[in-house]
């Protein structure tokens, strides 16, 4: 996959079949869209082209405190697009100006002069451009009178449920992770740097890793305890982490911790790790001493020992 952050020196395409967003967590429905760009791509011999944006725009219109979390990083997004089989990347940079190009000057001074799509493929809900002009109804009379081909794929509906990166971070953030790796398609999980903690969890039998988020804008999950699984030079290890601020101990400030289950006993500080919540356990709780804590985690470990065997066995 060619990977391009600008079009500067961007030789352009004699053809190719594209789509265009965010692209953020990248869920059922965005592997349907793009399942439909690969077979079209494939069908007319045309480069496949996915053109996203960077720093998700909804970073720069909204206000400063109104910044969504994000579901993925952009590196994440490029190993995906790349196990897909995506031809041609593009990453664009999402700034005032960017923001103020209007729809039918992003086809005109952009797709067609650089890509020439002789195929376009779209969600039905996706929109883009200043105010954001360029919905289905743009792309259907632009195609139409520019001779492109296009295809607006309707969103993926699990009964009631619309599966969207909006639905998918309510219910992260509200703690419903195994419902939200559902409509992923995937294992929620980012990246992470093994930091220095306070050493409490050591204290109860109970080592930990302390991790910070390689993506400052990464979406985390509702405080409480979760069956996780880490990937650690490549290999899986099985753990419960915990994310909150550890109140039993007086503490306010959030910490992400995990507790691997194999002791696992490699130095780990300043090492990043992949880490992936699989099942939510129970919610933080203040506990009245230290061995009604430690006799709950003893509780909460069996509990994910359970869920281990069930996942190793693939049930």
């Amino acid at each position: 996959m060619e990977i391009h952050r600008n079009l500067n020196s961007f030789t352009p395409l004699a053809s190719s079949v594209i789509t265009i967003g965010s692209y953020d967590g990248i869920h059922r429905g965005h592997f349907h869209i793009v399942n439909r760009l690969l077979s079209i791509a494939n069908s007319t011999e045309a480069q496949s082209v996915v053109i996203t944006f960077n720093p998700h725009p909804r970073h720069v219109i909204n206000s400063e405190n109104d910044k969504i979390k994000l579901l993925m990083s952009l590196d994440r997004k490029i190993e995906i697009f790349k196990k897909l089989g995506i031809d041609t990347f593009i990453i664009l940079e999402f700034n005032k100006d960017f923001m103020k190009i209007k729809a039918e000057d992003f086809m005109n001074n952009i797709l067609i002069k650089y890509f020439n799509p002789n195929y376009i493929v779209a969600g039905s809900n996706h929109s883009f451009g200043y105010n954001r002009d360029g919905d289905s109804q743009f792309l259907m009379k632009f195609c139409d009178e520019n001779k492109i081909g296009l295809e607006i794929v309707d969103p993926i509906i699990d009964g009631k449920t619309t599966i969207s990166s909006t639905n998918i971070r309510k219910l992260i953030k509200r703690g419903y992770v195994r419902r939200a790796n559902y409509e992923l398609g995937s294992i929620y999980g980012f990246s992470a740097k093994v930091i220095h903690g306070s050493g409490r969890g050591k204290g109860l039998n109970f080592p930990t890793a302390n991790l910070k988020p390689l993506e400052k804008n990464q979406l985390l999950p509702r405080n409480g305890v979760y069956f996780t699984m880490c990937i650690i030079n490549g290999l899986n290890h099985y753990g419960m982490c915990n994310f909150g601020t550890r109140p039993t101990f007086e503490e306010d400030e959030l910490v992400l911790e995990v507790h691997l289950f194999n002791g696992y006993s490699e130095n780990l500080y300043d090492c990043n790790i992949w880490i992936e919540f699989l099942e939510r356990i129970r919610s933080e709780k203040k506990f009245s001493s230290v061995k009604k804590l430690t006799e709950q985690l003893k509780i909460d470990k069996s509990k994910c020992l359970l869920l281990k065997d069930k996942y190793e066995l693939g049930e």
